[in-house]
């Protein structure tokens, strides 16, 4: 396959869908997994019937191959996101892979359409979206016996315009107060769905990013509505400990680096009245990476964070050692990139 790049504006790139060449599929059948295919067709031809339709049995991941400054193209820690996907297959009763069967789809296509791959220096990446779907004939409530697992890419730039730029957020009980009565907020890790209104209730008043409360008590943070919260203390990095949010691979790998750079890394309850303690407040995840988060709305006040205009001195070191490991720029000691060939 030619190695010429696609002719995009790869400096400005949205975080959108654009069609690529290939999306990889394998079917699971009387018990096993096909092997995979590559096929350019978008669309998926679903029975009426699928479970994946009716009681939600499917899931997701989300990933990013990356090409460094010496002209290779690595996918991040794609181990981890095998891992992660077995975990919620096991919980909606999903057949498991094999882990050599998810590293290779996940090369293959991206071999297959290494012309989107952004160019190094872009700041853009490709974004990979494994899912798998609960796909034969079922009306009664029980699990599928067929099933699809593909992946598809796109080509994308920061999740938030401008990167690295702060961005403000207000807390979800503000739509609570706001919202017809049983619609309140019922987002919880990964359900995406339940979070979707508050998202538009917050986006439509100027918020980009929405923090969402645990749904017992609506007093300790879990995490916003398209990624993992974190606070800097001092000279540590504190992220909510919960059962209720996604446990994010972003979030895992930026405590590492903090446990690198000296700062102690604490993963615990967070009340939200300690919000005003911490000097910065990042939302991290794939999309997201690192996004500084410098103003929350919550019960009529603005608590601020640092300053309006950029991200603070720990953040920024957090994101660019993150995307310095990304892009080759900085050592990879960890192991997390693994090279597409």
């Amino acid at each position: 396959m030619s190695s010429e790049k696609a002719k995009l504006d790869w400096s400005n790139l949205t975080f959108g869908y654009l069609k690529t060449d290939f999306n990889i599929r394998y079917y699971y059948k009387k018990g096993k997994w096909s092997k995979g295919e590559l096929t350019p067709d978008e669309n998926l031809n679903l029975h009426i019937a699928a479970p994946c339709l009716h009681y939600g049995q499917e899931c997701f991941e989300g990933m990013k191959a990356f090409e460094t400054k010496n002209g290779k193209t690595v996918v991040f820690r794609p181990e981890e996101n095998w891992k992660r996907l077995q975990k919620t297959s096991e919980r909606i009763s999903i057949p498991s892979m094999p882990k050599k069967m998810f590293v290779d789809a996940v090369k293959k296509v991206v071999a297959a359409n290494r012309k989107f791959v952004p160019p190094y220096g872009t700041g853009a990446s490709l974004y990979l979206r494994p899912l798998v779907i609960g796909t034969g004939a079922r009306v009664g409530l029980g699990p599928a016996d067929e099933y699809t697992f593909l992946i598809f890419v796109t080509p994308v730039g920061p999740y938030y315009k401008g990167g690295i730029q702060p961005v403000k957020a207000i807390i979800a009980t503000e739509f609570d107060r706001a919202a017809p009565d049983g619609v309140g907020d019922c987002k919880v890790g990964g359900n995406y769905a339940a979070g979707l209104a508050a998202a538009r209730f917050g986006h439509d008043r100027g918020y980009p990013v929405v923090l969402h409360l645990d749904p017992k008590e609506k007093r300790f943070i879990d995490e916003f509505s398209t990624s993992n919260f974190i606070g800097i203390k001092g000279n540590s990095y504190v992220t909510p400990k919960s059962k209720s949010i996604l446990p994010s691979i972003t979030n895992d790998s930026l405590s590492i680096i903090a446990k690198d750079l000296g700062m102690k890394v604490e993963r615990r309850p967070i009340d939200v009245a300690e919000l005003p303690e911490f000097s910065e407040i990042g939302a991290v995840g794939t999309a997201a990476v690192v996004t500084p988060v410098t103003m929350i709305h919550y019960k009529g006040k603005n608590l601020k964070f640092g300053s309006e205009k950029e991200a603070g001195p720990v953040i920024t070191k957090l994101y660019n050692t993150l995307t310095g490991i990304q892009y080759g720029d900085i050592k990879d000691t960890h192991k997390w990139l693994v090279e597409v060939k």
